[in-house]
């Protein structure tokens, strides 16, 4: 009994260390370590991330810049004057909360038109893959299998198998956790 709760527990302890991060997102750092300033190459930097609800987006700039969201039109033509959110103070972090794209720019006269502008498409979150249910035939009738009652097991004579069989036991739960997570992320 007391072996269940131990397994248990720790699988417990190991799925929320593991699903944590998950829950919480990545943080990017737009520009990485050059930040959002002039003369980063803001498409090419967003080319190789995917950007995830749950995620967020973390400007890092100085005071002659901001940050702007703006519509796909308004980004086109560097425009800030129709800002749906804009952002100032050097260090801004953005919640990615819905699937979509989303356009940013820098306020600063000049500076989009110099290519501080960046636009990612966010995507939902992985949900997990529901299991294909096998079609039935209508017509066909259900078939059955005979059973027969089987003995049971012998006792164990070992308390050192029945230790085994604990850690044989903890380690299948802990790779089933570790697969529900997988699936979850």
């Amino acid at each position: 009994m007391a072996r269940s709760s131990l397994m248990a527990a720790s699988s417990l302890v190991v799925l929320v260390l593991l699903v944590v991060p998950c829950v919480f997102g990545a943080d990017h750092t737009v520009g990485d370590s050059t930040g959002w300033s002039l003369g980063g190459d803001y498409a090419t930097w967003a080319s190789g991330k995917t950007f995830t609800v749950g995620d967020n987006l973390v400007f890092n700039y100085d005071s002659s810049h901001g940050v702007d969201q703006v519509s796909d039109s308004d980004y086109s033509s560097c425009s800030s004057s129709n800002a749906l959110k804009s952002y100032n103070g050097g260090n801004t972090k953005i919640a990615l909360t819905t699937a979509g794209k989303m356009n940013f720019i820098c306020p600063t006269v000049g500076h989009c038109g110099s290519g501080m502008k960046l636009s990612i498409n966010v995507v939902a979150a992985s949900t997990t893959p529901t299991t294909p249910t096998t079609p039935t035939t209508p017509n066909s009738p259900p078939t059955t299998t005979p059973t027969t009652a089987s003995p049971p097991p012998p006792p164990s004579h070992s308390g050192a198998v029945g230790g085994l069989g604990g850690v044989v036991e903890l380690m299948g739960s802990l790779v089933v956790s570790l697969l529900v997570l997988v699936l979850m992320c």
